[in-house]
């Protein structure tokens, strides 16, 4: 007990190992925590975890929500779906599409971050001013863009604006503390959380459509477009708040399951790239010289690369890795000689066709991706074969986001000067 009690204190500032612990003895970990408590009680970390931990002695999917839970949660969502729907409701002269092009990733992470200031009860006046600036400066920016967003610099601004405001709440979910290499990492596996409670909701969601839309057909009444334009998306935009809440309420509900989905994804999409290159070979599929295939090309690219971060994140909470920590090293391997198929095929449409913005976008993200793979790749190399810490493969995870975010601000606020919005 005295060293669980020990190892909480020490690791107070380290998220992933409290999480360890937690899970390698949730009832002493418990019992340790509530001893400590009124030493640490001025910790932000520990008021999470105190908050946490303090379930009923009911099971925890019987444990009720209070009035002020579902009115923020309510209030949250129906702010989220009142600005997605603005195109229904105003004539903005542009259609829905320009509209949820331009707005529908700042609208999304502006509602998970308001839910994240209000759980975290964040009320310091400085950080609110600075969240709101970093949603309504983008959104300022992006909306001043030409609506009909023809320029392959203005496109790739708009698809490389989620990712600046996934950063954004990034920032906020860590309490701003960016710099935290922990929290990052911490921040990462949450996302995994939430993409697979979405899914969960997404499913469910399309049940129920599809029973509403059959019900009200079967008494003559075709409410489909209808109730896609406004319930279904509005239910998109506002889902990933629920999400969020659930995962709030119910933090254990995805403790095994998130691991499990990355150990299963893992080999499977190593089979599935083995699979896809040797098909390469076979069907005689050139990507120096058929453009769209390229681009599906560096689609799955990416895929492949979130895969791996995502089953890193996840791999690191396990108590086995060995098999997992095996198979990413292998996967690893197989995408940087994927990488670099793809990175000649970009180098020889340069030299036959010249610069575009294009072009330069899909050549620096795959100098940048391959060079995070390959130090995941040494770091998973000496993980397997030097017996370290998984703990190191996280940290270089950590360490590379801030690289990506520099090339996704160049790409969102620089194309578009540099290119003269062609």
């Amino acid at each position: 007990m005295n060293n669980l009690t020990d190892g909480i204190k020490v690791n107070l500032d380290n998220p992933e190992m409290l999480e360890k612990l937690y899970r390698d003895d949730r009832k002493g970990f418990r019992s340790a925590f509530d001893k400590l408590y009124p030493d640490i009680a001025g910790s932000g970390t520990a008021r999470f975890w105190k908050a946490r931990l303090e379930f009923d002695n009911k099971p925890e999917i019987m444990k009720a929500f209070t009035l002020s839970e579902i009115t923020t949660v309510v209030a949250i969502c129906l702010v989220t779906a009142f600005l997605i729907k603005i195109p229904s409701l105003f004539r903005l002269g542009f259609s829905d599409e320009i509209y949820y092009t331009k707005n529908a990733a700042i609208i999304v992470f502006f509602g998970l971050t308001l839910y994240t200031l209000k759980a975290a009860a964040i009320t310091e006046t400085r950080k609110i001013i600075i969240t709101a600036a970093a949603f309504l400066i983008p959104a300022l920016y992006v909306n001043l863009l030409p609506p009909d967003g023809t320029g392959a610099s203005v496109n790739l601004a708009y698809i490389h604006l989620p990712l600046l405001m996934w950063v954004v709440y990034g920032i906020v979910f860590t309490g701003y503390d960016y710099k935290n290499l922990d929290k990052r990492m911490w921040f990462i596996r949450y996302n995994g959380d939430l993409a697979i409670i979405y899914a969960l909701i997404a499913i469910a969601g399309g049940i129920l459509t599809a029973i509403t839309i059959s019900l009200f057909s079967s008494i003559g009444l075709n409410i489909g477009e209808f109730y896609m334009r406004n319930i279904v998306i509005a239910g998109a935009a506002a889902a990933p708040v629920v999400g969020s809440f659930i995962i709030e309420k119910y933090p254990n509900l995805l403790s095994k399951t998130a691991p499990l989905i990355a150990g299963i994804f893992s080999p499977l999409v190593l089979i599935t790239l083995i699979v896809f290159l040797v098909t390469i070979v076979i069907t005689g599929k050139d990507p120096y010289n058929d453009r769209g295939f390229l681009l599906t090309f560096n689609i799955m690219l990416l895929g492949v690369m979130g895969i791996i971060i995502f089953s890193v994140s996840e791999t690191s909470v396990l108590k086995d890795q060995k098999f997992n920590s095996l198979i990413l090293l292998i996967l690893s391997i197989i995408t940087i000689m994927t990488d670099l198929i793809a990175l000649s095929a970009i180098f020889y449409r340069l030299g036959e066709y010249g610069l575009t913005p294009n072009r330069l976008a899909v050549l620096v993200s795959n100098i940048l991706v391959l060079a995070n793979l390959v130090l995941i790749m040494i770091d998973l190399f000496r993980i397997n074969l030097k017996k370290k810490e998984f703990r190191i493969v996280e940290m270089t995870v950590s360490k590379f986001l801030p690289v990506y975010l520099a090339w996704i601000i160049i790409v969102i606020f620089g194309f578009p000067v540099i290119f003269g919005l062609k």
